[in-house]
C-alpha cells in the first residue's frame, strides 16, 4: 500500500504545483488568475554618477617633505629580509608604508622595484600571514616605485 500511496502523493502536489503556475489547462468553469504586471526591461546604461570624479591625484596626498624622505638615501645600513608580492593597499591611507608579513613589529625600512630600479625609505607595518604571503603598499608607494597599480609587482624589502 505504501508502494501506491507515496508516489500519487507525490504526483498530486507535482500536479497542484503546476494548476498555480498555469501550466495544466484550465477546465471550462475556472477563471484563470490574473497575471501580475510586466516588469520593465533592464537598461543597459549605468545610473548616473553622484559627485566629482576621483582621481588617483585625489588620493596621493603624500606632501612634497614626504615625498622627499621617501626617495632619500637610508640612513643606516639596509638588511634585507626578502622580497615579496605588493598589491594596492588602502588608497584612502596617506603616507608612504607597506603592510608585510615580513616584520613582526613596526619600523623604518626601504623597497626596491628592480623594473624601474627605485628605492623608497617607507614604514613597514606588521600584518598575520607567512614571510611568502603578500604584502599591501600605500598609492603614493606604488606611484613613487613606478609600479603599476592594478598589478602585483614584486619588491625587495630592507630594514634600517
Amino acid at each position: 500500500m505504501k508502494k501506491i500511496v507515496m508516489p500519487l502523493s507525490v504526483t498530486a502536489l507535482l500536479l497542484a504545483g503546476c494548476a498555480e503556475f498555469a501550466l495544466l489547462p484550465q477546465s471550462a468553469g475556472q477563471t484563470a488568475a490574473p497575471t501580475p504586471a510586466a516588469a520593465p526591461a533592464p537598461s543597459n546604461t549605468r545610473p548616473p554618477l553622484t559627485g566629482a570624479p576621483r582621481t588617483v591625484d585625489d588620493f596621493d596626498v603624500a606632501s612634497a617633505d614626504a615625498r622627499q624622505a621617501a626617495v632619500a638615501p637610508p640612513t643606516a645600513s639596509a638588511g634585507s629580509i626578502g622580497t615579496t608580492v605588493a598589491s594596492l593597499g588602502d588608497p584612502a591611507r596617506p603616507g608612504f608604508w607597506m603592510e608585510t608579513p615580513l616584520v613582526s613589529s613596526p619600523q623604518r625600512g626601504s623597497v626596491l622595484y628592480r623594473p624601474t630600479g627605485r628605492r623608497l625609505n617607507l614604514d613597514l607595518i606588521p600584518i598575520d600571514g607567512p614571510p611568502s604571503g603578500g604584502s599591501r603598499l600605500s598609492i603614493s608607494a606604488m606611484r613613487m616605485l613606478d609600479a603599476p597599480l592594478t598589478g602585483l609587482p614584486r619588491v625587495d624589502v630592507f630594514t634600517n
